[in-house]
């Protein structure tokens, strides 16, 4: 049976800002579109605070699980920055001085025509500490890296700079599983029938069709703005990934003659209304 998670990132969006709705967030979208146009897919989103025990203990579960994440936010180097110093504590890891990391920094103050040995530009290194054995993630935007490790990839909270890194991170590390899984779907609008009534079709189609999946999306209705009353309805199909697609046509036929003798009003979703 295909591996559903293969191909597919976790996102880790930390941020008192987001959360607090101070800021609202660029990233699920962006990030989202980005892998889904690679042809990879995201497999979880977890919003979290800058609250460093909340983050060494979520941090430490997503490394054991064992996904590709992107993380993004609190790698600065002020007071509410925790993220650098949660991922070495929940790795059992000393922060270390990335030379690379920390180079590009000083080029940074001499840039600003600032001495190496002012306060600011020390604190500014604190932004070059990352995890013991951490590599660097190259930020286009102002050359302050980032770092991965693990499988891991920690980037800014600022979507300008986040959003390149991260696109350098699938394009040099994950080149070779663009466009690699096949996916299939299909779906049609079901009006005048509780999801009740669907779901033991649901149950018996993903018993006899291995790896194809059964869904049903309900909606109460709207009004467009023609005018146009879109009466409740299911957004009812399947979907398949890898070798689970050779079989998602013939559970979809069987889908929809199960739906005839249930007596459902079917319609094409574009012509739904």
């Amino acid at each position: 049976m295909t591996n559903t998670r293969q191909h597919a990132f976790n996102l880790i969006i930390v941020g008192d800002e987001i959360l607090h709705g101070s800021r609202s967030d660029a990233h699920f979208a962006f990030f989202k579109n980005l892998l889904e146009s690679r042809g990879l897919q995201l497999n979880q989103v977890q919003y979290l605070p800058d609250e460093r025990g909340l983050l060494i203990k979520q941090l430490g579960r997503s490394f054991s699980d064992g996904l590709p994440t992107f993380v993004t936010g609190g790698i600065g180097a002020t007071p509410d920055d925790h993220t650098r110093q949660a991922a070495a504590e929940a790795l059992a890891l000393p922060v270390a001085l990335h030379p690379e990391a920390a180079a590009f920094i000083d080029e940074l103050t001499v840039g600003r025509g600032e001495p190496l040995g002012m306060p600011e530009h020390r604190q500014r290194l604190r932004m070059a500490e990352f995890p013991a054995g951490a590599q660097i993630i190259p930020n286009p935007f102002n050359n302050v890296a980032g770092f991965f490790i693990r499988e891991h990839y920690f980037l800014p909270g600022f979507p300008v700079m986040a959003h390149p890194m991260a696109e350098w991170v699938l394009e040099t590390h994950y080149a070779d599983s663009f466009h690699q899984a096949e996916r299939a779907q299909r779906a049609v609008w079901i009006y005048a029938m509780p999801e009740s009534r669907i779901t033991p079709l649901m149950e018996r189609i993903e018993a006899g069709y291995a790896g194809v999946q059964a869904f049903s999306l309900p909606s109460v209705g709207s009004t467009l703005s023609d005018g146009t009353v879109v009466p409740p309805h299911i957004e009812f199909g399947l979907k398949a990934q890898g070798e689970a697609c050779s079989r998602i046509d013939a559970a979809w036929q069987d889908v929809l003659a199960q739906l005839r003798e249930l007596g459902a009003d079917v319609r094409d979703m574009e012509a739904g209304v």
